[in-house]
């Protein structure tokens, strides 16, 4: 392994930071000798990876789903670090522009300028969004009239009342209190839409509604602000209590940063840079929670009340189906503890391990002994359980669900971003390139041993999945290093299921057009 001698302002800083000497060196040795691409066996499939509930598993999983929400085992924990920084990129771009008027944009339209198009797309259904309003009232203060501006084509002036630090700032705000969806009562951010999702999928018996966000140190003050400010209204409305908290990325997640050599990278004062490390940081935020049964979505992934029917149904019945499988495995998990296993169990739990949880026993395991079948058999279904919605990919960008062959030789069910595949292999590229589905990170997790302790889940992560990006700072290039994604790397050794559900599911927001969208619109 790489090992360095360390300034002693080195060893410093990364004291301050929670960061060992030994783990950058580890960091250093990715960067010189980085880990192989995924090895893709195939795609999973329906029938071959991706399962697809009858009416039957969807009822009985309905059933259990209510059995255990009411025992207050279900917690939603959401992603909610993002700035909306790339959601307003388009219109960023306008801002910074020299002035420019209507006909500027018909004729840049003319010439096919597919910015310009979208931009006037925005201005002319500007009433649309729900922080019409807000901006409107800000432009008030200001002596303005937002129709007025609009009509004239002064959009510089609407921009910068929207955008920067003086107006609504959205440029820099995180995603989670922008103003999403309109209600007769006021608009809601997916902060609040969240919230409301958790009324009906983690309430337990005691109408307690337990949720957790993770968000950045620079906006943890304003998310906590804003749920404050809301709790009380929606708390009222559905007769619940919500028990909120929020974290941030630990500081000792963060990475080296290299330059185009693969030594340190220092800034203009000699200081080692160590930068953010991705959602996958976020696995010891989860694993600080504690927690049993876990919803994971992202903060941008909601929708409108009138378009949350079938969101909130298929929560139920992954949740549901979670803890038939759990119940199951736990079950097994008391009689491999056994001693001396009688051969009918054994035969039970090599079918189920094979069939119900799809996991690949290795060719060899025909030829073990009955003590070994047992320690193989416990060894592969004691880990965290998660089960994943997966929907018909229809070219959102998103990891995919991947038969993937390990260094053991078996397979597993992974999710897999295309940056972890070597696409100039034509073999890798066309299996691929076959995958009909993607995650669109909705999933459900069982993060508690058999005996009620919660695992160490960074005991299940593949360390050396990590991804290297190229990135700038202070007018130089530098590498930066990525943890194993919170869904890809950092849950490889988890026993994984995929179940297809319902497009309608899934009704991210990337860009403001995305909110001009029928979910996220008034229902007319």
């Amino acid at each position: 392994m790489t090992s360095i001698r360390w300034k002693s302002q080195d060893l410093k800083r990364m004291k301050t930071l929670g960061i060992e000497p030994s783990e950058a060196n580890r960091q250093l040795e990715l960067f010189k000798n980085p880990p192989p691409f995924a090895s893709l066996d195939r795609p999973a499939l329906t029938g071959d990876g991706i399962i697809r509930l009858n009416s039957s598993q969807e009822k009985s999983a309905l059933r259990k789903f209510e059995t255990a929400r009411r025992k207050g085992r279900f917690i939603k924990f959401v992603p909610a670090s993002g700035a909306a920084s790339r959601m307003f990129h388009l219109l960023m771009k306008f801002l910074q522009r020299k002035p420019f008027s209507p006909e500027d944009l018909k004729r840049e339209i003319i010439n096919g300028e597919k910015d310009s198009r979208q931009f006037l797309e925005f201005m002319e259904s500007i009433s649309k969004f729900a922080f019409f309003d807000e901006l409107g009232k800000v432009m008030a203060q200001r002596g303005l009239d937002l129709e007025t501006l609009r009509r004239e084509g002064r959009f510089g002036e609407i921009l910068e009342a929207l955008l920067l630090p003086n107006g609504l700032n959205y440029s820099q705000k995180p995603k989670g209190l922008i103003r999403f969806h309109t209600y007769s009562g006021g608009a809601r951010t997916p902060l609040e839409e969240h919230l409301v999702e958790a009324v009906e999928t983690v309430r337990d018996g005691g109408a307690r509604c337990r949720i957790h966000f993770t968000v950045s140190e620079e906006h943890q003050k304003q998310c906590r602000g804003h749920f404050l400010e809301v709790r009380e209204k929606h708390q009222k409305k559905f007769g619940v209590r919500f028990n909120a908290r929020f974290s941030i990325q630990r500081s000792s997640t963060n990475t080296l940063a290299v330059d185009g050599d693969n030594r340190p990278f220092r800034d203009r004062e000699g200081r080692l840079v160590f930068r953010p490390s991705g959602h996958g940081s976020l696995l010891e935020n989860l694993n600080d929670l504690k927690g049993d049964l876990v919803f994971i979505k992202n903060i941008d992934n909601v929708t409108m009340e009138h378009s949350a029917d079938s969101i909130v149904n298929w929560k139920k019945i992954l949740g549901g189906y979670l803890v038939t499988l759990q119940e199951e495995t736990f079950k097994f998990l008391r009689l491999l503890s056994i001693k001396k296993i009688k051969p009918g169990d054994l035969l039970k739990i090599t079918t189920f391990t094979r069939k119900n949880l799809m996991i690949d026993l290795g060719d060899d395991f025909s030829s073990l002994s009955p003590a070994q079948k047992g320690r193989r058999l416990k060894e592969a279904l004691d880990r965290p359980i998660r089960v994943c919605g997966v929907v018909v990919n229809t070219g959102e960008p998103g990891g995919g669900p991947f038969w993937v062959r390990g260094l053991d030789g078996r397979n597993t069910l992974q999710i897999v971003e295309s940056a972890q595949i070597d696409l100039k292999q034509k073999k890798q590229k066309k299996i691929f390139e076959k995958s009909t589905h993607f995650n669109p990170v909705d999933l459900v997790c069982g993060v508690r041993h058999w005996n009620g302790k919660p695992f160490d889940l960074n005991r299940f992560r593949d360390s050396r999945a990590v991804f290297i990006s190229r990135k700038s700072m202070e007018g130089k290039e530098l590498k930066a290093l990525e943890l194993p994604g919170l869904w890809n790397g950092a849950m490889a050794d988890w026993i994984t299921l995929f179940v297809e559900v319902p497009l309608d599911t899934f009704n991210p927001v990337k860009t403001f057009f995305d909110l001009l969208k029928p979910a996220h619109q008034v229902k007319v």
